[in-house]
């Protein structure tokens, strides 16, 4: 137990730290009267949703089949109702940047939102339902869709990327990196929302994998460990300030395979469809389709050669 003196000049620690955060204001200090959306709800949702679209792999696993309708029904609602008031707080809320430039509030219906979210959702599960199949397709070591389900890094990074695309494009502020953030914590893969991704993606094995925000994938694409599709250098505008919105980021056309450490920069740089990209390769040029892009015996030049 602390004694007179400690006592003391803990409270006066703690008057000098409030007195601080008060004084300093932006960034550490979020003066808006709007909430924030609250990142532990937000994962909740994202949860709940993994327990709908994967039924019997998640949450409540004894499920019978004349049940269900109406047990995935009540879960839907009551998600819709969660997420309605998290867009409610995002939509609402005063962002603020250095300097004092005010963003927000967004002009959104929340519960239109959440209608529009819902009613695209069935495309977004078969999209997912294609990613998991690619993951089994693509890797012989997995044994069942279950083990790829339950067991795979990617497989739910993808599959959280593409719930918080789906609210990125509709417009929702926030919440879609508050989500992707959540996968990029538990599974070491950053996919910005904002990433464009095609059907039946895999990433294999996936720690260190890093996809930028204009990324654009095509379909049937697969990337291993440790993959960077970054951008080369960062535009600024006349008063050197970043110019955002710009394509930075690569993209990579149908059925490119990308293997491990491999880094792909740059808003023009794109690479054909069909090729391979070897491992360790740092690459900021576009390649035809069919290429076969390695490091060359010296590792200090590439070796680009049609498949």
């Amino acid at each position: 137990m602390a004694n007179a003196s400690q006592k003391k000049r803990l409270m006066e620690a703690i008057e000098t730290i409030t007195r601080n955060v008060e004084a300093r204001g932006e960034p550490l200090f979020h003066g808006g009267e709007q909430p924030l959306p609250q990142k532990r709800e937000v994962i909740a949702i994202v949860r709940g949703l993994q327990e709908v679209i994967y039924p019997g792999y998640f949450g409540d696993q004894a499920l019978y089949r004349e049940y269900l309708h109406a047990h995935l029904a009540d879960q839907l609602y009551a998600l819709s109702k969660k997420l309605e008031a998290e867009i409610r707080k995002a939509v609402n809320a005063v962002c603020r940047r250095p300097g004092g430039e005010v963003v927000g509030p967004v002009a959104q219906d929340p519960a239109e939102v959440v209608v529009r979210f819902f009613a695209r959702l069935p495309e977004v599960m078969e999209l997912i339902a294609g990613d998991v199949v690619a993951a089994y397709e693509g890797d012989p070591a997995a044994t069942c869709l279950e083990e790829v389900v339950l067991a795979y890094p990617g497989v739910k990074a993808v599959f959280t990327y593409r719930l918080a695309h789906l609210l990125h494009e509709l417009g929702v502020p926030l919440i879609p990196r508050i989500m992707t953030e959540f996968a990029h914590n538990e599974t070491g893969i950053d996919i910005h929302p904002g990433a464009k991704i095609g059907r039946e993606f895999f990433i294999d094995h996936g720690t260190g994998v890093v996809i930028g925000e204009t990324a654009v994938i095509g379909d049937r694409v697969k990337l291993y460990q440790g993959v960077t599709l970054g951008a080369l250098s960062f535009p600024r505008d006349e008063r050197g300030k970043l110019m955002r919105g710009t394509k930075r980021h690569p993209t990579l056309e149908d059925d490119v395979v990308v293997y491990a450490g491999a880094t792909i920069l740059g808003g023009d740089t794109v690479v054909g469809r069909g090729s391979v990209i070897g491992g360790n390769v740092w690459l900021t040029t576009s390649v035809p389709p069919y290429s076969k892009v390695t490091l060359s015996r010296d590792q200090l030049a590439y070796e680009i050669t049609p498949r």
